[in-house]
């Protein structure tokens, strides 16, 4: 189904790889772990071989991302991970990386739709990389890992949202980058909106059905320039 932008009244968006460069952190993290070894690799670069690995493995460990809510384990996993957190102080100032052009973007939209963050990460991550930026005031309602019975790819932090803004689910779009955030939006009856600029590609995206695909999160301004 073609994307119909006369009909969104909230635009919710995923963190990583959407709002946040997270895939681009992970690389250089990577490459730099991997320097001893950069002569195995061609011109001595593993960057390009560890994006091939990072998107090769993002559908099947997406589809492995719902295991935790249906093991009943995900309360455990995200004290888990508040607790490495600390200890390895990756939640501190300066961790993340806002994607190019965003932050424009989210101010023009703001003008005309209630904003959301629909994200599986902690709410602790979520807010740290919120106040890194000062991107607070923009979003009207966070979905965070725990806020719903369920995160993604299940629907529920969509319903959620939109209960909380007095929207139809019909009536948001859900903009992320990989086939978790699509299938979320889908299966609240949300529009959905893909992101070549994080973990996924246009193959994955177009496979599970996105309503529409750009290159960049920032084009979001020329996809809504015309509706608002």
């Amino acid at each position: 189904m073609a994307f119909n932008p006369s009909r969104v009244r909230a635009i919710l968006f995923d963190l990583d790889g959407t709002l946040a460069d997270t895939d681009d952190e992970y690389i250089e993290r990577a490459a730099k772990m991997l320097g001893p070894l950069k002569a195995l690799f061609p011109q001595r670069n593993p960057r390009p071989a560890l994006r091939w690995a990072l998107t090769t493995a993002i559908s099947p460990l997406n589809t492995l991302m719902g295991f935790p809510d249906i093991l009943h384990l995900d309360d455990e996993l995200v004290k888990l991970s508040n607790w490495l957190a600390d200890k390895m102080d990756l939640q501190t100032k300066g961790r993340f990386v806002l994607m190019e052009g965003v932050e424009p973007v989210l101010q023009q939209l703001s003008q005309t739709y209630a904003l959301g963050i629909v994200t599986a990460r902690p709410e602790r991550g979520t807010h740290t990389f919120l106040e890194q930026f000062s991107l607070q005031p923009y979003f009207k309602v966070i979905a965070h890992a725990q806020t719903a019975p369920h995160t993604k790819p299940y629907p529920d932090p969509v319903i959620w949202c939109a209960e909380q803004l007095g929207v139809q689910t019909a009536e948001c779009v859900m903009v992320g980058d990989t086939s978790v955030d699509v299938l979320c939006g889908q299966r609240a009856g949300a529009q959905t909106i893909g992101v070549l600029c994080g973990f996924g590609n246009r193959s994955q995206l177009q496979a599970h059905g996105a309503d529409l695909i750009i290159e960049h999160t920032a084009d979001l301004a020329a996809v809504f320039s015309v509706h608002g």
